[in-house]
Order: C-alpha cells, then sequence, then structure tokens
C-alpha cells in the first residue's frame, strides 16, 4: 500500500507547492520520513524481527505535515536525468526514447559519476580499505526564513569518515541554492567492517527543520565504483 499512499502524498505537495518539480517534490518527502517507531526504536524488518536497514526501509516513513515544509529541497529537472543516462553509458538513441521530443542528449559534458545526480541520498561500493569518493550536491531554500543557517550533522557508516565541505550552509535570499561536497572515505587507521553494508546519514538543520539523507557503503569483493 505504500505506493498509492505515496502517490497521493505526492499530488498534495504539488497542489500546496505546484512550482515544485518532482524531483523537489520527492526530495521532500524523503528527507522528512522518520525512521522510528513508536516505541522509538527504529522500524523493523518485518521478514526478520530485527532493526531495518536503509534497503529495506528506504528513507523511512513518511511524514505529510514535515514534508510541506522541508526546508530544502535537493532538485533535478531534465538535463540532470539526461546526464544521468550519459553517465551510465546509455548512448543518445537510447536516451532518447525517454526524452520523446525528437532531440539528440550531448554526452560529451558527462559527469564522471553517475553518483552525482543531485539525489537526496548517497550510497558508494568500495573495493579495498583504501577507497574515496566525493559527491557534489546542491539544496535550494524553501523555507519562510530566508536568512536561515544550516549545519550539517553526520552518523558515519562504520568504517568510513565522512566530511561535508562547506558544514554550513549560509543563506541570504528567498530560494537560494547553495552548493556542498561529501566525501566518504575509508580512514588512515583503517577499521576492518565485519559485514557487508554499514549505514549513516547526513542532516542538514536550521533548529526548525532536519533534512536527512541516508548513507550506504557496501564492502564488495569486486572492483570499486560507485552508484
Amino acid at each position: 500500500m505504500s505506493c498509492p499512499h505515496v502517490s497521493g502524498l505526492a499530488a498534495l505537495l504539488r497542489q500546496a507547492h505546484p512550482d515544485w518539480s518532482p524531483a523537489a517534490v520527492k526530495s521532500a518527502l524523503m528527507t522528512t520520513a522518520y525512521n522510528e517507531d513508536n516505541s522509538g526504536e527504529t522500524i523493523k524488518d518485518l521478514a526478520t524481527g530485527v532493526a531495518s536497514t536503509p534497503f529495506v526501509r528506504g528513507a523511512g516513513h513518511v511524514d505529510p505535515n514535515r514534508a510541506l515544509n522541508p526546508g530544502l529541497v535537493y532538485d533535478a529537472d531534465t538535463a540532470d536525468y539526461i546526464s544521468f543516462l550519459c553517465a551510465l553509458g546509455y548512448p543518445p538513441s537510447l536516451i532518447a526514447v525517454f526524452t520523446r521530443d525528437g532531440s539528440d542528449a550531448d554526452c560529451s559534458a558527462k559527469p564522471a559519476r553517475s553518483g552525482d545526480l543531485n539525489y537526496p541520498n548517497f550510497a558508494t561500493v568500495f573495493s579495498s580499505y583504501k577507497d574515496s569518493v566525493t559527491y557534489h550536491r546542491v539544496v535550494r531554500n524553501v523555507g519562510s526564513n530566508a536568512s536561515a543557517v544550516y549545519e550539517a550533522k553526520i552518523e558515519s557508516p562504520a568504517g568510513v569518515d565522512v566530511s561535508v565541505t562547506p558544514s554550513k550552509l549560509v543563506f541570504d535570499e528567498e530560494h537560494q541554492s547553495l552548493a556542498y561536497e561529501i566525501t566518504l572515505a575509508v580512514p588512515g587507521n583503517p577499521v576492518i567492517v565485519d559485514a557487508k553494508y554499514s549505514f549513516g546519514s547526513l542532516t542538514w538543520s536550521d533548529g526548525a527543520h532536519e533534512v536527512r539523507s541516508a548513507i550506504a557503503v557496501t564492502w564488495p569483493s569486486g572492483g570499486a565504483s560507485s552508484m
């Protein structure tokens, strides 16, 4: 039943914010979702009865009231998604199937990684205890306070050092967009992770809003890549 519930909430958000793009609506739903049940514990995986991970619960349980006023949104337009498909290796002829406007996609300036799509979550695959990856993101202030100041709060996944630059976003006008970079790296004295996955989060907070993004790190036996 999650699909019709979320679809209905997306329609309500578009009615409340008709100028928001589908990506902004999705961002608002994701970054304001909660991950604890009514007992204060992490939402459980119904299949196992133990605490769920972002691979099971996604961004969490949607919160309609908070989504109406998320504070910040991660936006993306058609050009961003075309660049994403270019980075995945899709040729212009196949990308034209998605755009349906008769134009040819220009992949000459594609981003180095598909992970640079302006998406409100982060994931990477590490092949060794020497890897690191840096992602670029842009957030837009959609809150009522044009002079809001957001500070980064980090919960690092096990075995990973997470840094954000800048660690503080200072807005000074309505609907302003600011960029930041997040780096996920194995520390100099690595902690051997006894699991295939480790999880954390990045939350931007101005005291009134909590804009949360999940972080997932995979430790495979194959080659390194980022998603």
